[in-house]
């Protein structure tokens, strides 16, 4: 059965091993070995270290931590960031707990709204949120690439006010 509870300092080590899942994830999809530096696992710390451990949740699973997901307060708003579940555990439902969790947690706060930012090519991540009811775009994040890079990082595909954009 899967818990979902607040961090504690033992989930250090598993929440670090997490965070390397989703930064490995992110330098698949943009096909980019840099993303995240050479430790990925220290900038669990460094979010921790800004969001606090009140605001993180973890997904248990036979004492085993999961998955993660964080609430990065603001005035009146947060912003949900991240959520990573596991490979191996993915498709049962973890990733929607911890993110109903944290927006649980927003709603008893008096938050007046929750934001995600997915990246821009990760079609799954964007059907997931839409899935739990973030379905108001708010802004949208265009970047003018000013160097040249060595591999081409963008790829056509998305479409948005009738406009052609690389993700």
């Amino acid at each position: 059965m899967v818990v979902i509870r607040s961090y504690g300092p033992s989930d250090l080590d598993a929440c670090r091993r997490l965070w390397v899942e989703l930064t490995e994830w992110h330098r698949s999809i943009y096909e980019s070995p840099s993303i995240g530096g050479d430790d990925p696992g220290r900038q669990f710390d460094e979010h921790l270290a800004r969001v606090g451990p009140g605001n993180i949740r973890v997904a248990e699973l036979d004492g085993e931590v999961v998955g993660l997901a964080g609430l990065v307060p603001e005035a009146r708003t947060a912003e949900l960031e991240p959520v990573v579940v596991a490979e191996q555990q993915r498709g049962r439902g973890i990733g929607r707990r911890l993110a109903e969790s944290v927006i649980g947690e927003a709603r008893e706060r008096g938050l007046r709204q929750i934001v995600v930012r997915p990246v821009a090519r990760n079609a799954d991540a964007i059907r997931f949120f839409h899935g739990l009811g973030f379905d108001v775009l708010g802004q949208l994040e265009l970047v003018l690439d000013l160097v040249e890079r060595e591999t081409e990082v963008w790829r056509a595909g998305e479409r948005v006010a009738d406009l052609d954009f690389r993700v």
